[in-house]
C-alpha cells in the first residue's frame, strides 16, 4: 500500500491494523486446483539446492526456496511527470518474509540490476497502519535484522527458476515504475507458470506480473481471477487522480477477472491456478500463509 496518507486520518481511511483477519476474505483456487495436493508440493516439485532432516527419521526432506522479487527502484513517475519518492511497502516485505523463514525456507531477496531496494517511508507511519505506530517500528526493526540480505541483493535478471520453488512480489508503487516495465521480469514470470510453480504477488506487486504473456501475445493470465490494490484504495490514498494509470484496470483490461473486498482495506486472497495475489498490506499475512501451507513438505514419523 502506499503514501501520501500522512495527510488523510487513520479514522477516515479505515486501514485495519497489520495482521488483523489473517483468514478473511480468502478465496479458494481456479479448477486447475489439481496441479497439487492439499498440504503437498505443486507440479514442479521442489528444487533441492537445500535440505533438511526430519528430527525423527533419517529420511531427507527438501528446503523450500523462494525467490523475492523486489523492486530497485525508489520513484513512481506520476501522470505530470514528476517522481513521487517510494520503494516496497515494509508490510509486505516483512510479514512474508518472517512467515515464510519461520516455515523454515529459503529466501532469495533479489531486484534488477542487484540494486539494494528502498522501503517507502509513509509504510513505517502511524497513519497508514491503522493509527498506531508500533507495527511501524516493529517492521523498521525487522528489516534492520535483515539489514545485510537487503544490503546485498541477488541480481533478479539473472533468476534462474529451476532453483526456485515459487516467487514473490512485495508491492508498493516501486513495482509500478520498474517491474511493470520489465520484459526480463516478464519472461521469468512465464518460465515459472510453464513449470506449475506458483507465482505470488501482493498490493501493487501484481503490476509486476503485466509484462507476462502466451504464445500469442496475450496476457499470461488472462482468463484467471485475480486481485491487486483496487481503484478505491489508491482513490483513499490520494494517488487515483495523479497515478499514469491504476492497477485494477489494468488487470482488467489485460483480461483478468478482478476481484476485491467487500470493503477496502479488508484482507482478500485470490488463488487461481499457479497465480496467488493478496489485494492490499492486510493481505499479506493470510497469502503467505496460504503460501506455506500449499508448499510446505508434508512430513510423516514412521
Amino acid at each position: 500500500m502506499i503514501p501520501a496518507a500522512s495527510k488523510i486520518p487513520a479514522e477516515d481511511v479505515r486501514i485495519p491494523a497489520p495482521g488483523a483477519g489473517s483468514g478473511r476474505g480468502l478465496q479458494d483456487s481456479c479448477a486447475n486446483r489439481s496441479q497439487h495436493g492439499r498440504g503437498g508440493y505443486l507440479r514442479g516439485g521442489l528444487s533441492g539446492r537445500r535440505r533438511r532432516i526430519h528430527p525423527f527419521e533419517s529420511e531427507v526432506f527438501p528446503m523450500t526456496r523462494v525467490l523475492f522479487a523486489v523492486s530497485g527502484s525508489a520513484h513512481w513517475t506520476l501522470a505530470d511527470g514528476t517522481r513521487h519518492p517510494c520503494g516496497f511497502w515494509p508490510e509486505e516485505l516483512v510479514v512474508p518474509h518472517e512467515i515464510f523463514r519461520d516455515n523454515g525456507f529459503d529466501l532469495v531477496i533479489a531486484t534488477p540490476g542487484a540494486v539494494v531496494p528502498t522501503a517507502d517511508e509513509a509504510g513505517f507511519s502511524p497513519e497508514m497502519n491503522g493509527g498506531s505506530a508500533e507495527p511501524g517500528q516493529r517492521f523498521r526493526a525487522y528489516l534492520e535484522r535483515i539489514a545485510s540480505e537487503l544490503a546485498a541483493p541477488s541480481d533478479l535478471n539473472e533468476a534462474d527458476p529451476a532453483e526456485f520453488d515459487f516467487v514473490f512480489v512485495p508491492g508498493g508503487h516501486g513495482p509500478m515504475e520498474d517491474l511493470a516495465a520489465s520484459k526480463e521480469f516478464g519472461r521469468l514470470i512465464e518460465q515459472f507458470t510453464a513449470a506449475g510453480k506458483p507465482v505470488a504477488a501482493v498490493c501493487h506487486g501484481p503490476a509486476a506480473l503485466l509484462p507476462a504473456t502466451d504464445a500469442d501475445g496475450r496476457w499470461l493470465f488472462a482468463g484467471r481471477r485475480v486481485t491487486g490494490f483496487s481503484n478505491v484504495e489508491e482513490g483513499q490514498v490520494g494517488f487515483a487522480d495523479k497515478a499514469p494509470w491504476l492497477l485494477e484496470d489494468r488487470l482488467v483490461d489485460g483480461g483478468g477477472q478482478f476481484e476485491k473486498s467487500a470493503g477496502a482495506w479488508e484482507p482478500h486472497v485470490v488463488v487461481c491456478g499457479n497465480l496467488y495475489t493478496g489485494q492490499n498490506p492486510a493481505s499479506s499475512a493470510p497469502l503467505a500463509e496460504r503460501l506455506a501451507g500449499a508448499l510446505k513438505p508434508v512430513e510423516t514419523v514412521h
